[in-house]
């Protein structure tokens, strides 16, 4: 196991707030990180919170994102 696997993880910061139009000040929510890994690649999702992009369409790079921001959230905890 890498000794800082989340810096090496993280290629480019912010990329999934700029990807789903979400201002630098505002959390994403998890309601909308959960419906993007529900969702399959090529599909496209309607959001189901207020922030950022109505319509997003979900291509496995977004999904992956997605998967990651979730996983980092639970290393909090």
């Amino acid at each position: 196991m890498a000794r800082y696997w989340i810096q090496r993880a993280i290629k480019h910061p912010g990329a999934l707030k700029r990807q789903l139009k979400i201002p630098k000040d505002k959390k994403i929510p998890i309601e909308l990180l959960k419906a993007i890994v529900r969702a399959r690649a090529g599909e496209t999702i309607r959001n189901p919170t207020s922030v950022g992009k109505r319509r997003i369409k979900v291509t496995r790079t977004l999904e992956r994102r997605a998967i990651l921001a979730l996983n980092l959230r639970k290393l909090r905890k």
